[in-house]
């Protein structure tokens, strides 16, 4: 199984508010999703946090993770605080 990110977590999200909408998923469905996203938000919180104490650059959560195209060893990431 592929990890998942922040991105995946929006897509399920937004899929979950597309069924509601058109009464494909159930409302007690969407409460479980909205639940169980909120704690996945809430971990990935945790892990900012934790990267921000110990200076670590990230999340891999939150962090898009893409292979990178032929050629290209690595990519350098400038954050502002």
């Amino acid at each position: 199984m592929a990890k998942k990110n922040i991105d995946d977590l929006r897509e399920l999200l937004f899929s979950a508010i597309e069924g509601v909408k058109d009464g494909t998923l159930d409302i007690e469905k969407a409460k479980m999703i909205g639940t169980l996203s909120q704690v996945m938000v809430n971990s990935a919180a945790v892990e900012v946090k934790h990267a921000q104490v110990t200076g670590q650059k990230g999340s891999n959560f939150l962090d898009k993770q893409e292979e990178l195209p032929p050629g290209i060893t690595g990519v350098t990431v400038h954050r502002v605080r």
